[in-house]
C-alpha cells in the first residue's frame, strides 16, 4: 500500500483533524468566559479596595488609628477575591497551553506524513517510476540552518527551499503555516525560500543568501563571496 493510500485509509487522522476546530472553539469559548469572570472579579476587587482606603482615611482623620472589625472583614474579602482572580488566571494559562499543545501535536503529525510522502516521491523518482503531482521538498537543513554537507568546500553552491519547490511545481498548492522557530538568512533576514547560494568564506556570519537579494539568476561558477566578505578581503589586502 502506498503512502497516499495509507493516509487516506487512516480514518483516525481525518477524524482528529475534523474534530480539531470544534475542540478549539470550545476551549476558546471557555477562555472568553474565564476572562469575563476575571474582569468582573478584578473590577469588584478594585472597588472594594477603594472603599477600604476611604474608610482608613476617615478613621485616621477621626483619630482612630486602629481599623474596626468591618475594615478587617473587607480586607479578608479583598484578599479572597485576589486569590480567586489568580486561580482563574492560572486556569486561562492552562487552557491556552492545552490548545497550543493540541495544535502542535497535529502539526507535527502532518509534518511526519509530509516527510514520508516526500521520501516516497524521492524513491519513485530515483526508480524512474512516474509520479502523480510533485510535492514540496522538505529541506531538513532549514531548521538547523546548516547546509547538510560536513564541510564548506564540498557542499553544494545552491539549494532549493520548500517554498521554491512549490513555486516550481504549481500543481502542489499547500498552505503550510510558518514555523516561528525557523531560522532566517541573507541580508534581508528572511526565512529560506527559492534558490539560495552559500558564501565560500568559512567565517561568513550570514552564510546563505537568496538569489534575488544578491543579484544572481543562476548558479555561480567557482567560488562566490558575499559583498560583506568581499569588502573585508579588499580592506585586508589594502593594509
Amino acid at each position: 500500500m502506498s503512502f497516499l493510500e495509507d493516509f487516506r485509509a487512516n480514518d483516525c487522522i481525518y477524524a482528529d483533524l475534523e474534530s480539531l476546530p470544534k475542540i478549539l472553539q470550545r476551549k476558546y469559548a471557555l477562555l472568553r468566559d474565564l476572562d469575563k469572570s476575571l474582569q468582573g472579579i478584578q473590577q469588584q476587587n478594585e472597588q472594594r479596595c477603594e472603599q477600604e482606603i476611604e474608610e482608613i482615611k476617615r478613621g485616621l482623620k477621626s483619630g482612630n488609628a486602629m481599623p474596626d472589625s468591618s475594615l478587617v472583614r473587607f480586607s479578608d474579602e479583598a484578599l479572597d477575591e485576589q486569590k480567586h482572580a489568580i486561580r482563574i488566571a492560572d486556569e486561562k494559562v492552562a487552557l491556552a497551553v492545552q490548545a497550543y499543545d493540541l495544535v502542535d501535536a497535529h502539526v507535527q503529525q502532518l509534518d511526519q506524513y509530509l516527510k514520508k510522502f516526500d521520501e516516497e516521491l524521492r524513491r519513485e523518482r530515483d526508480s524512474g517510476a512516474p509520479t502523480v503531482s510533485p510535492a514540496p521538498t522538505l529541506d531538513s537543513n532549514i531548521k538547523s540552518g546548516k547546509s547538510g554537507e560536513s564541510s564548506r568546500g564540498g557542499r553544494k553552491k545552491t539549494r532549493l527551499s520548500a517554498a521554491g519547490t512549490t513555486a516550481a511545481n504549481p500543481s502542489m498548492d499547500l498552505d503550510l503555516p510558518v514555523d516561528p522557530n525557523e531560522p532566517t538568512y541573507c541580508f534581508c533576514n528572511q526565512v529560506s525560500f527559492g534558490e539560495m547560494v552559500a558564501c565560500d568564506n568559512p567565517d561568513c556570519k550570514i552564510e546563505w543568501f537568496h538569489f534575488s537579494c544578491v543579484g544572481l539568476k543562476e548558479q555561480p561558477k567557482g567560488k562566490w563571496y558575499c559583498t560583506d566578505c568581499t569588502g573585508m578581503q579588499k580592506r585586508r589586502k589594502g593594509k
